[in-house]
């Protein structure tokens, strides 16, 4: 991957490093990685994701066009059924591809892999949130035309997305042929050899009504089993030369809509054809497939109006605002600087502000994991965009109180109280078929619990606290309170469950889990005594406040005093040790290759759970009990879990490991930009991308908040010059300004008056618009030599 740029924004060879980083380029001599660049070329508002498949179609790694909350059901099927088994499983479909256009030259249609090349390369523009395409290509028949394109999935306007398509001929005269499809029921390649990969549903939309008005139409189908119904418009401005032999023409099926530009390109003339589309889905009950079709075409026509130029203008507008408290600026490592402004930018398209949609683990950028909502929404992205963007944390907090009432029917059946939401879903019911590691995975339930806390605290938004975070805290407590029991000893314990580590499945007391159980009840329990009357009305009795006061007082936390570290979960420590000196490193991933028997009932641990326990909970564990459980931990994970290095490195940073905590977060950065884990072609790994932030916030920047307090203790790199982030907090832009002169905290956009208090290093600080406030950065502690992680799997020295 190149990753060169201009002063002025364009890709060239007089680059200078500060636009280098606002840019990710791909060229001709990455197109044997089609699937991964698909995935970093992206666009999504949240609403709609377009895959940055090339123009044409093809060659493709994957297909794919997602609406949030699109998918179809399949059945699930066992060797042996049991009690409370999901039997069916929500997996993600693509929309109606509207981002076809194929050109055919002189009869030859364009393809990367026939002719010449001469040059090709996309460019992900992070400021103005477009991706653009350049080619230089000779047919096989020696015609030569450059394209460029610029698309975009509008950031203000959530039904719509566009492209400008541009052909020139340089030097001689060529006959042109412009298909522009809107395109339903796309081949998408089954990739059955990896239980993480999506299930293909073949032709999965039922076409139920098209129209074609001029140069547009719009088609509308419906899936079968989940009872959706989905609607695409298109419509079309044409640029040509002025002559006669240009002409127009549309042809519209069930299944698909082209519009046909055809003529002659004299040397030095253009042609642009620019597409604006236009979706919208909903359940079929309530809705009707002609109104559905007028909407689409009206919103096409309302942005076609208003023009291409416009789209752009809003798109760049919409991310300064929010570039100016996402930006992170990481002085002395352009790669890794590219890398989090990357990471960031994915972040911000992954959710929405305005629609109550949640955030799927890939977002809109794959089918991986079947577009399925997992934890890693409510454990990694929702904490990043509490502070950068707390309104889609709000949307996500509320589509997951939308889907309270299946929560509940789920623990009914479970013979469980309050409610238990799904560990893998889209609909809102859960369609993990793999119990041990899916239905016990209870913790994302405090998870949720634990989201709707942080988002509360940060943003101090009494409305959602009384109303859905309300209901949310409630039931949950309701469930942990039933679930778990007290032992003859008067302490509280949780059995039965898989935490985090899902090398570890039905442990008990985990201990990350019990901590946000602990959280959850008493986070629930302060809520109901803020807001009685709200609670009333839940049916919430005092007795039952005292229960969970009770409960999470007596919350076991499992020690082991002889090896003088917390323990996993109870009897972790006393488990037989994994032989690593035996596996190889074609042996990772170890559940592609060893049985669950066998990872279950050794000291083996797929992803950061004692460890994650220490990151957010931090005030629970001395400074001696975190570096001896860091150095515990580390000798047994494997991190064959995208989740894992981004905890890791903040608990590195904590206890004095600079230097690994410095790669550590390299490999969160940089998991999808180089494809650590092989599966980037699946969608990009957006707990992974919030862990790199977290890394940057909590980790070097020593951020706090789980004592209701915003603190800092700072750990800046040696390799790191200067680390620059914001977060907002009660509204306001906090920025924090690390360098090894000090720490500096200001309000660089507050308002007179405005006031906030924070606290660096323990020393209480009042933040005001006045100016900037500094201290020096505390002394790292001296940690010893680095902890030793299994043979071959310590994160790559930088």
């Amino acid at each position: 991957m190149h990753t060169t740029g201009t002063a002025d924004g364009r890709e060239g060879p007089q680059s200078t490093a500060k636009d280098a980083t606002w840019r990710v380029r791909r060229t001709g001599s990455d197109l044997d990685r089609l699937a991964e660049t698909e995935s970093i070329f992206a666009l999504s508002n949240g609403w709609i994701g377009w895959r940055g498949t090339l123009d044409e179609g093809q060659p493709c790694g994957m297909p794919g066009t997602y609406l949030s909350g699109l998918h179809e059901r399949r059945e699930l099927t066992y060797p042996e059924d049991g009690y409370a088994f999901p039997q069916l499983s929500d997996t993600v479909i693509s929309a109606p591809n509207a981002a076809l256009i194929r050109l055919f030259v002189a009869g030859e249609p364009l393809d990367v892999t026939t002719g010449t090349l001469r040059e090709h390369e996309q460019t992900l523009d992070l400021r103005a949130g477009v991706v653009e395409r350049h080619t230089e290509w000779v047919s096989p028949a020696g015609h030569r035309v450059h394209v460029r394109s610029t698309r975009l999935v509008s950031l203000s306007r959530h039904p719509i997305a566009a492209v400008r398509y541009t052909v020139e001929a340089p030097d001689a005269p060529v006959e042109l042929r412009v298909c522009s499809d809107l395109q339903a029921n796309e081949r998408v390649p089954n990739r059955s050899d990896d239980p993480r990969a999506a299930s293909v549903i073949p032709d999965p939309l039922t076409a139920e009504t098209h129209r074609r008005h001029g140069t547009g139409g719009a088609l509308v189908h419906r899936t079968e089993r989940s009872e959706q119904r989905v609607a695409v418009g298109v419509g079309h401005t044409v640029e040509t030369p002025e002559a006669d032999d240009w002409a127009t023409e549309a042809d519209l099926t069930d299944d698909r809509l082209r519009v046909t530009v055809v003529g002659t390109l004299e040397p030095g003339q253009r042609l642009t054809l620019t597409k604006f589309a236009a979706y919208e889905w909903a359940a079929l009950d309530g809705t009707d497939a002609e109104e559905m079709a007028e909407h689409v075409s009206r919103a096409v026509e309302e942005a076609r109006t208003e023009g291409f130029d416009a789209l752009l203008a809003d798109q760049r507008a919409a991310l300064d605002v929010a570039w100016r408290t996402a930006d992170v600026v990481v002085d002395g490592d352009e790669k890794l600087q590219q890398a989090i402004r990357f990471a960031v930018f994915h972040l911000l398209q992954a959710g929405r502000p305005d629609v109550d949609r949640t955030i799927p683990a890939k977002g809109l950028t794959g089918n991986g994991y079947d577009g399925h909502v997992l934890w890693d929404t409510e454990g990694y992205v929702l904490p990043v965009l509490t502070y950068l963007a707390p309104a889609m944390v709000r949307s996500a907090l509320r589509w997951r109180h939308a889907h309270l009432p299946e929560a509940r029917e789920r623990a009914a059946e479970l013979r469980l109280s309050g409610a238990t939401f799904p560990w893998r879903t889209i609909g809102g019911r859960e369609c993990s078929g793999y119990w041990p590691a899916g239905t016990a995975g209870m913790h994302v339930n405090a998870d949720i619990a634990d989201a709707v806390l942080r988002y509360a605290a940060a943003t101090d938004d009494p409305d959602f606290l009384a109303g859905p975070g309300l209901e949310l805290l409630v039931e949950t407590a309701r469930l942990w309170h039933g679930f778990g029991h007290f032992a003859d000893d008067g302490t509280f314990h949780v059995t039965g469950i898989t935490g985090p580590d899902e090398y570890a499945a039905l442990v008990d007391d985990n201990l990350f889990t019990n901590l946000m159980v602990r959280r959850n009840l008493r986070g629930a329990a302060d809520a109901v005594e803020r807001h009685p009357e709200q609670a009333g009305r839940l049916g919430v009795r005092p007795d039952e406040v005292a229960g969970w006061r009770a409960a999470a007082d007596a919350v076991h936390l499992p020690y082991d005093r002889k090896r003088g570290v917390h323990q996993q979960a109870a009897g972790f420590t006393e488990q037989p040790e994994w032989d690593f000196e035996s596996t190889d490193e074609d042996d990772y991933p170890l559940l592609l290759n060893f049985p669950y028997l066998e990872l279950y009932r050794k000291q083996v641990v797929k992803q950061a759970d004692l460890v994650l326990a220490m990151q957010r909970f931090p005030g629970d564990f001395t400074a001696e009990e975190k570096a001896r459980n860091f150095a515990y931990y580390e000798a047994r994970t494997v991190r064959d879990s995208s989740l894992s290095a981004s905890a890791q490195a903040v608990l590195a940073a904590e206890v004095g490991h600079l230097d690994l905590a410095y790669d550590y977060f390299a490999e969160t950065v940089l998991q999808d930009l180089a494809d650590l884990g092989d599966k980037t072609g699946d969608g990009l790994h957006l707990a992974s991308l919030a862990g790199a932030w977290l890394t940057v916030a909590q980790g070097f920047g020593g951020m706090r908040d789980d004592q209701g307090v915003l603190s800092f203790d700072p750990r800046l790199p040696e390799r790191i010059g200067r680390l620059v982030f914001s977060l907002r907090w009660h509204s306001h832009r906090l920025q924090v300004t690390l360098t090894s002169d000090g720490a500096r905290y200001e309000l660089p956009d507050a308002e007179p008056g405005t006031e906030i208090e924070i606290r660096h290093c323990g020393e209480r600080l009042r933040i005001t618009p006045t100016g900037p406030v500094t201290r020096p950065l505390p002394a790292v502690p001296d940690p010893g030599p680095e902890p030793t992680a299994p043979p071959g799997r310590r994160p790559t020295r930088r």
